[in-house]
């Protein structure tokens, strides 16, 4: 787990071109003794190979497989550049997070990393940040971007008989998990559900709630209230306005008739329903050779491959956490946590979505830039 102290960042720097902002993070790094004078050629060298810009304003320069002999110790430096650096082809970076990995421990730091810096709205909030512990804050995930919503969030098949019961259930599971207090379950309860349509009902409470977080229930058997159908109660315990692109997912649901899919699936399906967008179309599934696995480089030419096409591409690593992610998305993809041998499973919807699928496997049978 990635540790920061207000040590490992440095605010308010400034840098003339990519460059100088990447000599300065090999500067930081080997003051720091992470590094041995040199590793600042691995750096750039990793750099002209190919653009260590993840999206969100946000760089990870870091050493090539070369120099990894160079690296004393992982760890990481943190420069601010408020006023931002041209990093090439008009992107434009505010942080750049300088990576020293003796070996593939890197992958748990990007991961770490990645997850936080891939929420939306977090370019403008490092942009803007005044202090080293609010930039530790984002990217340690304590600011949250995001609600709260998991497995231990899903309650399915609860023997319920009435919307009193399953609202209470679900608020239930938002306290057990210290994200809303006594006051928010007793304001759900009395302020009621609102049924969204097919059987869909929505909970909610901004009162005594710490940090935004999603829950659902469904009752062991369907029954009606009011004469409509109760399948399934979505909880909504918000602080702030983190559960906003949930919604969006919601309705979305509800709008194309399609509230059977969450009423039907398992836990883990439930979240993927609610978190993002969900693809209904042609799937293959491709094994990693690259022996440090999907690292930057790799990773950014699977993207790269991913970005040629039309059709909307989800990818979720078999050997992890089992969610999709946005295959067209470099974080998002690094996120994954890929390493040498793990199988990753495609899916493509689109009017080329069988030739997406082709040429993605071809290069990773090719290596991803690395050779075969």
């Amino acid at each position: 787990m990635l540790s920061l102290s207000q040590n490992d960042i440095q605010l308010k720097q400034t840098a003339t071109n990519k460059e100088d902002a990447i000599k300065a993070l090999a500067a930081s790094l080997e003051t720091q003794g992470l590094v041995e004078a040199g590793y600042v050629n691995g750096m750039l060298a990793r750099e002209a190979q190919n653009s260590t810009f993840l999206g969100n304003g946000i760089a990870i320069p870091h050493g090539t497989t070369d120099t990894r002999s160079l690296v004393k110790q992982t760890g990481v430096k943190v420069h601010h550049f408020p006023q931002g650096v041209n990093w090439g082809n008009g992107k434009t970076v505010y942080l750049a997070i300088g990576i020293a990995a003796k070996s593939d421990e890197h992958l748990g730091i990007l991961k770490q990393l990645t997850k936080v810096l891939s929420a939306d709205g977090v370019e403008e909030k490092l942009k803007n940040c005044e202090s080293e512990s609010g930039i530790i804050s984002i990217l340690n995930g304590e600011a949250q971007l995001e609600a709260e919503f998991d497995t231990d969030l899903v309650q399915l098949a609860f023997p319920a008989t009435d919307l009193i019961q399953l609202t209470a259930v679900a608020a239930g599971l938002i306290k057990n998990r210290q994200f809303a207090g006594n006051g928010c379950v007793a304001d759900a309860i009395a302020t009621g559900a609102t049924h969204l349509g097919q059987g869909i009902w929505l909970a909610k409470s901004n009162q005594d709630v710490s940090r935004t977080a999603l829950s659902f229930v469904t009752p062991t058997v369907a029954f009606e209230e009011n004469g409509q159908a109760v399948k399934g109660l979505i909880m909504i315990a918000a602080c702030n306005s983190a559960h906003v692109s949930n919604l969006g997912f919601i309705t979305q649901l509800i709008y194309t008739a399609q509230a059977d899919k969450l009423t039907t699936a398992d836990a883990d399906k439930v979240v993927s329903l609610l978190t993002q967008e969900t693809l209904d179309g042609s799937t293959a599934a491709f094994k990693i050779r690259n022996s440090h696995g999907l690292h930057a480089r790799p990773g950014a030419m699977l993207v790269s491959v991913a970005k040629k096409f039309n059709s909307a591409i989800q990818v979720v690593n078999l050997n992890g956490e089992g969610k999709p992610a946005n295959a067209k998305s470099l974080m998002k993809v690094i996120a994954l946590g890929v390493k040498c041998g793990h199988e990753l499973q495609f899916t493509a919807q689109g009017d080329d979505a069988e030739l997406a699928l082709e040429s993605i496997g071809q290069a990773i049978a090719d290596g991803l830039g690395e050779g075969k």
